[in-house]
């Protein structure tokens, strides 16, 4: 089991260079902007209508109560990621939490192929694993949003692309370097 540390953080590292790759070197995700006058004015209302206690996201109009409703049903809507402090874009305490998100994502990754091992010993079996899992992981996580919140599909296509790819590049080194190759009756999880 201790085999897929070492695997994790190889794995971690392919993902945090395919998400510079996709979110750095070819340029920002794909979100819309505005111009410099109107993201000032967008600023000054957020800054002079939401408090400062702390990030979070709030649905605009809420939709709760009957003149939120019929504003939300009139539209138009937004769901804002709030952040009254605001942050460093690429600063290393993000960088450096980002990669900790990963090695946790390839330790859980590690762990359940670790688990599989005794049972699937076949590397392509493993990789088609890792991907319809990888695949569902972030097609729940992405494109929910596009289904339930109407929010735009290109944006969340795009990185339901990105975090599929990220969990099956992760899996599949996992699975080609830090597996054992036997493992004892001893060391595995369920019956043959």
């Amino acid at each position: 089991m201790l085999k897929i540390v070492p695997g994790a953080i190889v794995a971690a590292a392919a993902m945090f260079i395919i998400g510079f790759i996709a979110y750095g070197l070819l340029g920002s995700i794909p979100v819309g902007d505005v111009g410099d006058s109107e993201a000032a004015a967008i600023q000054s209302v957020l800054a002079a209508n939401m408090d400062n206690d702390g990030a979070r996201t709030v649905l605009v109009p809420s939709g709760s109560g009957e003149v939120q409703q019929r504003m939300y049903l009139d539209g138009p809507i937004a769901m804002i990621h709030y952040n009254p402090s605001g942050f460093e874009i690429g600063a290393g305490s993000t960088m450096l939490a980002g990669f900790i998100h990963m090695l946790i994502s390839a330790v859980i990754i590690g762990a359940a192929l670790f688990t599989l091992s005794g049972h699937v010993r076949d590397f392509g079996a493993r990789v088609s694993i890792v991907a319809l899992f990888g695949i569902a992981a972030a097609f729940y996580m992405n494109l929910g949003n596009p289904v339930w919140w109407h929010h735009d599909w290109i944006y969340h296509g795009f990185v339901f692309f990105i975090d599929a790819l990220s969990f099956i590049v992760a899996g599949a080194i996992i699975a080609r370097w830090f597996l054992p190759k036997h493992i004892d009756s001893d060391d595995r999880f369920g019956e043959e």
